[in-house]
């Protein structure tokens, strides 16, 4: 059995992709557009090419298309293929800081570069785990209009017949100034999953995410979360968003109905939750806009 000290050693082995670097294309396609309006219960039909899309929606473009036989069995892409091949099994979207500089535009072509900043082992409460940074820049008409610096934590799959093991809930704050009530039922989830090209089986497979990662359904893809986060804190303001910064605390399950709620636009920031249906908080948002 490996020791913490030789995880950790070969965790710190993979330092030479710290620095690389992947670009993929998108042609902002109004196909594509139009789907992720009418996943949002917006009205598809209203966006035309040229159009300015709101300013957090570009990290539902550029998906990484691999070849299905580079599928492994949870669903990502095999280790190594697009990502590091960091020796753990599962992988989860954990936080988010993004500086926002500019929009794209509908059927205008746009690029994202990736780069690895770092790749941190840990040995934490609920076992072994290395944190994957990303930092991505998009451009479109020769000017960058985003940064977006990513956290994935990859962790232990837990012992068969086991849980999967998370931190304890912390009562979500009850002094919210709004709040929108949504049930993420399955279809949301789905067509999220479509649009960005995600084949996660814990997000649509009940069986393998209950039998295989431990946990008691199939869960909500964080990224969903924070896009309909941020869509509610845009609905309350028309200033101009420059940053915001996201950490998901807990998880979130498909079925369940939770409340995203915020403070009102104070000297230019804005704070938001989500909590669940026990009041718990499972996510945290802090925005910037213009004042």
């Amino acid at each position: 059995m490996q020791s913490d000290q030789e995880f950790i050693n070969s965790v710190e082995a993979l330092s030479n992709y710290v620095g690389s670097k992947s670009v993929v294309e998108d042609e902002i396609g109004m196909s594509m557009v139009r789907r992720i309006a009418g996943m949002l219960d917006e009205d598809p039909n209203k966006i035309k090419k040229g159009d300015l899309l709101p300013p957090h929606w570009f990290g539902m473009f550029f998906p990484n298309i691999t070849r299905q036989s580079d599928i492994g069995p949870d669903g990502h892409p095999n280790p190594g293929v697009v990502l590091p091949p960091i020796p753990l099994p599962r992988r989860m979207g954990a936080g988010r800081r993004v500086e926002i500089m500019g929009t794209l535009k509908a059927g205008v072509p746009a690029t994202r570069t990736t780069e690895v900043v770092a790749i941190t082992p840990k040995i934490a409460r609920t076992g072994r785990i290395a944190i994957l940074t990303l930092r991505d820049v998009i451009e479109t008409e020769g000017q960058v209009i985003a940064t977006d610096e990513t956290d994935a934590i990859y962790r232990e799959m837990p012992a068969p017949g086991e849980k999967s093991k998370v931190t304890p809930p912390i009562p979500a704050p009850t002094d919210a100034d709004w709040s929108d009530t949504i049930t993420l039922t399955e279809a949301l989830v789905f067509r999220y999953s479509a649009v960005t090209w995600n084949a996660h089986r814990i997000h649509y497979d009940a069986d393998y995410s209950r039998d295989e990662e431990g946990y008691p359904a199939t869960v909500q893809n964080g990224g969903l979360t924070m896009t309909l986060l941020s869509g509610a804190a845009l609905k309350r303001t028309a200033k101009k968003l420059l940053n915001f910064n996201v950490r998901l605390t807990r998880p979130i399950h498909v079925g369940d109905t939770v409340n995203f709620c915020g403070s009102k636009l104070i000297s230019g920031s804005m704070k938001c939750w989500v909590s669940d249906k026990d009041g718990a908080q499972c996510g945290l948002m802090d925005l910037g806009f213009e004042e």
